[in-house]
Parts: structure tokens; C-alpha cells; sequence
């Protein structure tokens, strides 16, 4: 395994490979209440990490305190960043999770140096930072503290109704600092949940947390993505969706349609072959060799199905390019400088 990326020293070269060093594992922890699961708690060099200055994404800085995830999404993006550590992205990405345990106090350190920008900072663009090791590890309310007292805007996406937990302080931080909350809801038929996304809380109980957060004066936004070709994408499934967000108070909808990067891709065709064959042959035509994206038309042929019922829903409508630009505008500042930035382990990496 490489864990140099999260270890606090490296040492002893002549070990067994991926034992070089093990000084920044604290140790691995099973524990009954997560059954399956093993929990790797490390202690990492940085908490900030700076996005590649080539990435398409619409802010400079993330903090990531898990990675790995036990939401277990078939089409989860981050999958590959699992292979950096040396295991899959397949199963050992739901339940082998690396924990940041001392993130809190490293993202304390980062921020109060005087050359710190206070640019927004992402929280959830790995791995879901309101999984369900949150629950164990508390983490949570030590990095938005932290971030609210040093002044720096912050940003969460999330499907972990765990949120909920944390609506009085983010609420005193908002008072602060700018906070933008998006929950991510793709699936509203719960027999396609639970098969696709079975370590996410119910559709539902995620709808009742955007009302939640409204509630307590937050402009929620609701990530419809992705949009599953021939299983989400009918006339029927999306007016469901979006009528069932608009009763939850969401201020917007964020839709995109299925991204197959090619750490994810195996596994996603996996879940496909398994749990529906039929659609196989239709899937490789519309993701062949290592395309990432849907074709453009089918895209744009979703735009079409999507644009006039959120209108008739009442919903503000976002594609994913137009949200990642409008966020880019807002949120993203000039870079800082090289001096001051904290090294991007490989595992951090987005694109």
C-alpha cells in the first residue's frame, strides 16, 4: 500500500512493499457497530489540499478527512483514488476507510499562517465527509469551527443526513462566513437506491435534511446527478424527482448525466451486468473504450427533457457546467502562492 501520502515520516526503504513506512498509521480499527467496515487511522502532513490549477473545478482548496466511502455508490467518481493506496475500487473503497484523525488540528496550523488567502474551501468532493464514519469519528464540527474562525468560506456536498447533527453550528458559522450546502440526490425509486447507492441514507430521510436545512435559512441546493441512462432519465422518473425536490424547499437543482472515469468504470459495468444485462450493450454504446462523458446529444437531449419541468416546478435549473462556472465566478480566487501551498497527495488527486 502507499501510504507515504498520509504518513508523517518516511522510513525504512528495504521493507516489504507498502510497509515502508507505518509511522503515520496509528492503527486499524473493526468495531461491531460497523460490521464489514475497517477503519485505517493515519495521521496526515496536510488538511488543505490545493486543486491542480488545471482541474475544470470551481474552487482552489478542499479538505478531505476520509477517504474511501461506506455510501458504496457503484458510480462514484472517487473510486479510483482507492488504487493510490494500493487497494481496489471496488469493495475495498466501501469499506476500507482511511480516517484523518488529527485533521482538525493540521487544518488549525495551515490556517493561521499569515499568508493564508481565505479562499473558499470544499468540503465532500472526494468522499462524503457525512458518511457514515462521521457518526464514530466527529470531525466534522472541528473543521467547520475551524474554518469559520480563521474566516475562510467554506462549501459542502454531502448525502449524509448526518448534517443534521452539525444545523447549530453551521448555522452560528453562516454568521461568519459564506456556507454553501448541496445535497446530492440521485435515485427516487428506493428499489434502484438500494441497489445502486446501499450505504446511503433513504431518498427521503435526504429530502427531510434539505428541508431541515432551508428551515434553519440555508439555500440548499440538490445535485440530481447522475442521470442514468434508460433507468432515471424518463419523462415519469424526473418529474417525480424534481416535484418531490421542490416539496423539500431546495432553492436549485444541479443535473448532470452519468460520468464513467476509468477507475469507476469496470466496476460501475459490474453492478450493470448483475443487476441489469438488458441495458448492457446499450451502455457501451453510449460510454465506448475509455469515453468518460455521455455523447453530446444525449446530453443535450437531457437538457431538453429536464429544463421545462424545472420550470414548471419552480426550481432554478443548473447543468453541471453552468453550476461549476457559476460557483467558479463566486468562489474561486487568485491561487495562492507557491510558498504557502500544502502538498497534494496522489490519493487527493480529482482529475
Amino acid at each position: 500500500m502507499r501510504w507515504q501520502g498520509q504518513a508523517v515520516d518516511d522510513v525504512d526503504a528495504q521493507a516489504l512493499p507498502g510497509l515502508e513506512s507505518r509511522s503515520g498509521i496509528v492503527r486499524s480499527v473493526t468495531t461491531p457497530e460497523f460490521a464489514g467496515m475497517t477503519f485505517h487511522e493515519v495521521l496526515a502532513k496536510s488538511a488543505l489540499n490545493a486543486v491542480p490549477g488545471a482541474s475544470k473545478m470551481p474552487f482552489a482548496w478542499t479538505v478531505n478527512p476520509y477517504r474511501g466511502c461506506s455510501h458504496a455508490c457503484s458510480y462514484c467518481f472517487a473510486r479510483g483514488t482507492h488504487e493510490y493506496l494500493g487497494l481496489d475500487g471496488g469493495a475495498d473503497f466501501d469499506s476500507q476507510i482511511v480516517v484523518k484523525t488529527n485533521v482538525v488540528e493540521v487544518l488549525q496550523r495551515e490556517l493561521r499562517r499569515g499568508s493564508w488567502r481565505h479562499e473558499t474551501v470544499a468540503l465532500g468532493t472526494n468522499t462524503d465527509p457525512y458518511q457514515r464514519a462521521e457518526g464514530r469519528y466527529r470531525l466534522m464540527p472541528g473543521i467547520v469551527q475551524a474554518l469559520a474562525d480563521s474566516g475562510t468560506p467554506m462549501s459542502i456536498l454531502t448525502k449524509g443526513t448526518l448534517i443534521r447533527r452539525d444545523i447549530p453550528l453551521l448555522v452560528e458559522a453562516k454568521k461568519r462566513v459564506p456556507i454553501d450546502i448541496q445535497m446530492s440526490i440521485a435515485m427516487y425509486d428506493d428499489e434502484l437506491q438500494h441497489a445502486i447507492e446501499p450505504g446511503t441514507p433513504s431518498t427521503q430521510a435526504r429530502l427531510d435534511t434539505v428541508r431541515a436545512l432551508s428551515d434553519a435559512g440555508f439555500r440548499v441546493g440538490v445535485f440530481l446527478m447522475p442521470v442514468l441512462p434508460h433507468l432515471t432519465d424518463s419523462l415519469a422518473s424526473i418529474d417525480e424527482a424534481l416535484r418531490r425536490i421542490s416539496e423539500s424547499g431546495a432553492d436549485h437543482v444541479v443535473y448532470g448525466s452519468l460520468h464513467l472515469r476509468p477507475g469507476v468504470k469496470p466496476w460501475f459495468f459490474q453492478w450493470l451486468e448483475r443487476e441489469h444485462p438488458e441495458l448492457l450493450s446499450s451502455y457501451r454504446g453510449l460510454y465506448p473504450g475509455v469515453s468518460v462523458e455521455a455523447p453530446k446529444a444525449y446530453r443535450q437531449w437531457l437538457a431538453r427533457r429536464i429544463r421545462p419541468l424545472m420550470r414548471v416546478h419552480g426550481l432554478d435549473a443548473r447543468s453541471e457546467e453552468e453550476n461549476d462556472s457559476m460557483r467558479g465566478r463566486r468562489m474561486r480566487q487568485r491561487p495562492a502562492p507557491a510558498s504557502v501551498r500544502t502538498t497534494l497527495a496522489p490519493a487527493d488527486r480529482l482529475f
